[in-house]
């Protein structure tokens, strides 16, 4: 099952599985674009590095998100 999240433009889908709000967070923002850097999502969340990383990993991990050259992006 996945919440939803909606805004005037899109509806995205967040798994069920990913229990932390933040890694829920980085999930979304994700989502919303095509690729972020960790830099990018840092400003843009206004996360600290060291919360941000192992939030990425987990979601690499769980085969959420992909590492791709121009930073991360949802698969």
């Amino acid at each position: 099952m996945y919440w939803m999240m909606s805004t005037s433009k899109q509806q995205f889908a967040v798994p069920d599985d990913l229990e932390s709000p933040q890694a829920k967070l980085v999930y979304l923002a994700l989502r919303q674009t095509d690729a972020a850097t960790a830099s990018e999502l840092q400003h843009r969340l206004d996360l600290s590095k060291l919360t941000l990383f192992p939030l990425l990993a987990s979601l690499v991990a769980n085969d959420y998100v992909q590492r791709t050259e121009n930073g991360y992006s949802c698969q």
